[in-house]
């Protein structure tokens, strides 16, 4: 006889509006400034100092409002825009890139330490912590170099979007986090 799975706990959370103000522990919101402005700080900070850069149209099909894993880039930031400035969400957690090797047994706030595929060291994304944004209109967001990301989710059937980030981002420098395997818990986002 198969043993029964326990469904995870869902957790519901509710979109807020990306703002620069309530994005900016996770990266930047660019929204549209006049031709011939300077750059300064109301631009995307990039960091693309690692690769050959990539801006691509992908196109997403039936991506709903709920999600258990989560991923980060820790060698990029990245940005992403829907095209036509359809309404769209992102579920995030603030990165959690530790520098070098941890100590031995170490815990940061009840989490240990983990070591990616591709190298670097993590504390898992606390599911406590994590928060959806609804993107509308014609902007986009920039993420800090190793944000933790679910998404882009819409609710439309299909959307296309923008996305840059390193040629070889989604082959080396992809760590995703199981929140349903890890925690047991999933989410659905409420609008």
């Amino acid at each position: 006889m198969e043993a029964k799975r326990d469904e995870p706990r869902v957790l519901t959370l509710r979109a807020v509006e990306a703002t620069p103000e309530s994005f900016a522990p996770f990266g930047q919101v660019i929204a549209a400034s006049p031709d011939g402005d300077q750059f300064g700080p109301h631009d995307a900070q990039l960091d693309l100092s690692r690769g050959i850069p990539r801006f691509y149209i992908m196109r997403l099909e039936s991506k709903p409002l709920k999600f258990s894993t989560i991923t980060h880039h820790a060698g990029v930031t990245q940005c992403l825009g829907s095209i036509g400035g359809l309404d769209w969400y992102l579920g995030v957690a603030k990165p959690s890139i530790l520098d070098g090797a941890p100590d031995q047994g170490g815990q940061h706030d009840g989490r240990s330490p983990v070591q990616s595929r591709a190298g670097h060291y993590y504390l898992p994304p606390d599911p406590a912590e994590v928060c959806v944004f609804r993107v509308s209109g014609p902007k986009f967001l920039k993420l800090h170099t190793g944000t933790w990301h679910a998404g882009p989710l819409f609710k439309a059937d299909a959307v296309e979007f923008y996305n840059l980030e390193l040629s070889d981002t989604n082959v080396v420098d992809h760590t995703t986090y199981y929140f349903e395997k890890q925690d047991g818990v999933a989410f659905v986002i409420e609008d």
